[in-house]
């Protein structure tokens, strides 16, 4: 499994119109996470900065280029629905949880996304093209979510994985059955947490 150092992470900028959405999403979000939770913490300030900043902060590891993208148990769009706001490419939320998967479909309408398609439906079950970009954030641990990786991700496709402390114990318990080349971030937004790119996702032996 090859490795590399921690990388800086790139500055993170949106425009105007992202920052409009931002603002009509994190209304959205106080009012449905009153009937169905979302997000335990519904400050608005805590939400910017715990969840939406921690969200943007993917944005500048995501290749260039027209190819899909897809995330992993969307939730209450984190980080998925919010990095749809700052990108022109189609992107994919699955979500089996029926009432946050019309929650996604509700900010979407809303906010003109007509580039984001929501799949109220398993991760296993779900029919997606070659996607160029996997994001998941709080999904599970690594070995559980690299299987998806691999069966989704297009050839050159990467994965962005957002991770708590236990980062390393994670990429341990993995190396044995898989291979791949990692690229670590320090979170800009929680101290203890690492974002994995990953690239070249495989089975061990394949």
């Amino acid at each position: 499994m090859k490795q590399d150092l921690f990388s800086p992470l790139p500055p993170v900028s949106v425009s105007r119109e992202t920052e409009a959405r931002l603002d009509q999403f994190t209304a959205l979000l106080l009012r449905w996470n009153a009937r169905i939770n979302l997000v335990a913490a519904p400050d608005a300030s805590v939400l910017r900065q715990r969840h939406i900043a921690d969200s943007l902060q993917l944005l500048p590891l995501i290749p260039e280029g027209q190819g899909p993208l897809a995330d992993l148990g969307s939730g209450g769009g984190f980080p998925g629905l919010v990095l749809a706001m700052a990108l022109d490419r189609p992107y994919h939320l699955i979500e089996s949880d029926r009432r946050k998967a019309a929650f996604l479909q509700t900010v979407a309408g809303e906010l003109g996304l007509t580039h984001v398609t929501v799949h109220a439906e398993r991760i296993e079950a779900v029919r997606l093209p070659p996607i160029a970009v996997l994001t998941a954030r709080a999904l599970g641990p690594l070995d559980r979510m690299l299987p998806w990786a691999e069966a989704l991700l297009a050839a050159d496709g990467v994965a962005l994985f957002p991770k708590g402390r236990a980062a390393e114990e994670e990429i341990a318990a993995a190396a044995p059955g898989w291979t791949m080349t990692i690229e670590r971030f320090k979170s800009s937004t929680e101290p203890n947490a690492t974002i994995l790119r990953l690239s070249g996702i495989r089975r061990a032996g394949a």
